[in-house]
């Protein structure tokens, strides 16, 4: 009997083994059910493509004062953060050395000046014994060889009063440079704006640009008027254009979102790690802040041509924010917008070989590769090859290939990647959890 048992033991056990590998395998029951998917149909939305980028806020306008002469700070009017004016005196240099050449110099075109009354004298001496000296040789009454040396003597003196004129004009040009040496030791206000940032103390000594890259002892901005500067990839920079509307959101201020607008798009590239496996192409790109900012700065609401924005563009009874140099922030470019586009979610667009039922073309390069959605067509998936357009963070276009209102499979990745076939099986289920996507957006 035990021998029985065991006998009829394994007998069941090896029969649920079967049962079960069967089922799974699909050669009885259950195996008309087919793959399960996630399915969505195809809808006519506005689809507005972004390209999204990383930068800093800047002044738009924003000046850099270096001195043109060295020398050592014995005057400084102004503070970081300070509004100032332009025309206005910021810091002065020791003027002690610039003073005393301006001195040396002037001596130098009095002494050219009676250079040249000197030689003007002798000149005209020379002249009148030329001219008596020219007649007694008319007359033949001197040899010609004392004529010719009154004539030489003559052009001599000519000669040394020319050179004396351009060595008052030389002097001259020398007491001009001398005195503007002078006057650049007071360092004046280009324009009116806020000393954004300041580099230098009093006391301290810096060089002139005329002899070196110069000190950059401080700088004046426009805070009225900020504008973020992000580094877009090689590969997007070409969707955007200028006067593209954007969103802009600073690090400070992460319950906020600022409008913005494309000014400036450069022509020359960032390039980082050049050379390398990891090199990096950016174009840097501006985009002005169009909402109300920096209201102590002057700030008055700018629209998206740079005018005067309109009321109902404010967020009301909330107090302008206040956007430094160097603040972080991240920028949402709308680069193009199509209404009424066919669209589907973007995990529902594949790449495969739509000839793939032989080995020969399972061989072909990527160019035979072709976009392409399964449609559940019942309970079975049929393969649609489709053109796309422009896409957003959720759904592309779909130009052709597809018409509104078809299921398209849409989930899970592995089965729209690599199971589905053209003509599977397949079970449509409800998507799980908080994840499900919505039929219209």
């Amino acid at each position: 009997m035990r021998r029985i048992l065991y006998i009829v033991g394994g007998l069941i056990l090896i029969l649920i083994l079967l049962g079960t590998a069967g089922r799974f395998m699909g050669w009885f029951g259950g195996g008309s059910d087919g793959v399960g998917v996630q399915a969505e149909a195809a809808e006519e939305r506005t689809i507005t493509q972004v390209v999204t980028a990383f930068g800093r806020a800047q002044p738009e306008v924003e000046v850099t004062i270096s001195p043109d002469v060295a020398g050592e700070i014995v005057e400084l009017n102004v503070r970081e953060g300070a509004h100032v004016s332009r025309g206005d005196l910021l810091l002065r240099l020791r003027p002690d050395n610039y003073q005393a050449q301006l001195e040396r110099n002037e001596a130098e075109v009095a002494q050219a000046r009676a250079n040249l009354s000197e030689r003007e004298a002798d000149s005209l001496q020379t002249r009148q014994e030329y001219n008596r000296q020219r007649q007694l040789y008319e007359r033949e009454v001197i040899p010609q060889s004392e004529f010719e040396a009154a004539e030489s003597a003559y052009n001599q003196a000519v000669a040394r009063l020319q050179a004396a004129r351009y060595q008052v004009q030389s002097a001259m040009a020398t007491l001009r440079d001398a005195r503007e040496q002078l006057e650049k030791t007071n360092i004046y206000a280009p324009m009116s704006g806020t000393v954004s940032k300041l580099d230098v103390e009093l006391g301290e000594r810096v060089v002139g640009t005329s002899q070196m890259e110069g000190t950059e002892m401080m700088r004046i901005a426009r805070l009225e008027q900020m504008e973020m500067e992000v580094d877009i990839n090689e590969n997007d920079v070409v969707n955007v254009s200028p006067g593209d509307t954007a969103r802009v959101e600073i690090d400070a201020y992460p319950d906020r979102s600022f409008r913005g607008a494309v000014t400036e798009i450069a022509n020359s590239a960032r390039v980082s790690g050049e050379g390398t496996q990891e090199q990096v192409t950016n174009f840097p790109v501006k985009i002005r802040l169009l909402d109300a900012h920096n209201e102590d700065a002057g700030t008055v609401m700018t629209g998206p041509e740079g005018g005067i924005a309109t009321e109902e563009d404010a967020t009301p009874n909330t107090p302008a924010p206040v956007i430094r140099p160097g603040m972080s922030g991240a920028v949402d470019i709308s680069t193009q917008t199509v209404e009424n586009a066919v669209s589907v979610p973007i995990q529902a667009v594949t790449v495969r070989n739509v000839n793939d039922d032989n080995s020969t073309s399972q061989r072909r390069s990527s160019e035979a590769m072709r976009r392409v959605v399964f449609v559940a067509d019942g309970d079975t998936a049929r393969v649609r090859e489709v053109d796309t357009g422009i896409a957003d963070d959720a759904f592309i276009e779909v130009q052709a290939g597809l018409e509104p209102g078809q299921q398209v499979v849409t989930g899970p990745y592995s089965a729209v990647s690599r199971e589905l076939e053209d003509g599977m099986a397949i079970t449509i289920e409800e998507p799980q959890g908080p994840g499900r996507r919505t039929a219209s957006r």
